[in-house]
């Protein structure tokens, strides 16, 4: 399946929550199955990438992406949770595999290389935050960024409820990029659930990376429609 072209970006809504699908819920054993259930659903793909050590995870690999990539025309978000030591390599595996946004971490020593790594592919450029990093460490990079994602849980961990402050943290950083006059998508990513979606998106969330919330949904279509509604 095609690629989507270098417009996508320009096309996601504005005036709505985007329904962002972690592929780490899904069906790992049917995943094109479960590609083909949310299309039409599903904003972005949110791709979780874990080398153990930066994350306790162990998390996906650029084979798949490119397996998914073929089989979908979603735009796909590749985060990486990974050590200073591989993460250019690992840029460059994922922006060949067929990511569209690859987000780096804050906390990565490199970051700022990476960033320039992205851009050097021609793709989105992303940065993650940990719950218990400072939201203005990542005004320096905004300039470079087209997302800024926050995390609501501790990094690389299922299942968690989601931090009280993370409203807060999400309002500061929406006004950090009202000052720069530029279109960068926020997202909250950790602790996605019926009662904190409303909370998230009042906060200044564009977007929520739904694990269970969408893939568990007994309704699905139901289920973003309701996040859509708000």
């Amino acid at each position: 399946m095609a690629k989507p072209d270098s417009t996508w970006f320009d096309m996601l809504p504005k005036n709505r929550l985007m329904a962002e699908f972690s592929m780490w819920s899904a069906d790992l054993v049917r995943i094109a199955d479960d590609l083909a259930r949310i299309s039409g659903q599903a904003d972005l793909l949110h791709i979780d990438v874990a080398d153990g050590h930066f994350a306790p995870a162990l998390l996906f690999f650029p084979d798949l992406v490119a397996r998914i990539r073929a089989a979908s025309a979603i735009p796909i978000h590749v985060h990486l949770m990974i050590a200073d030591v591989i993460l250019i390599d690992q840029i460059d595996q994922f922006a060949e595999a067929g990511a569209d946004l690859i987000s780096v971490h804050a906390e990565n020593g490199n970051a700022s290389a990476g960033l320039d790594r992205i851009a050097g592919y021609g793709l989105k450029a992303g940065m993650v935050l940990k719950v218990d990093t400072p939201v203005i460490t990542a005004s320096p990079h905004l300039i470079r960024l087209d997302m800024l994602t926050l995390l609501g849980t501790a990094i690389g961990v299922k299942g968690q409820s989601l931090n009280e402050r993370a409203p807060a943290r999400l309002k500061e950083a929406r006004a950090l990029i009202k000052e720069t006059g530029r279109r960068i998508v926020l997202a909250a990513d950790g602790g996605i659930r019926d009662n904190t979606v409303p909370v998230l998106r009042e906060a200044g969330a564009e977007t929520v990376v739904m694990g269970s919330l969408a893939f568990g949904a007994p309704d699905l279509g139901a289920r973003i429609a309701w996040v859509r509604g708000l």
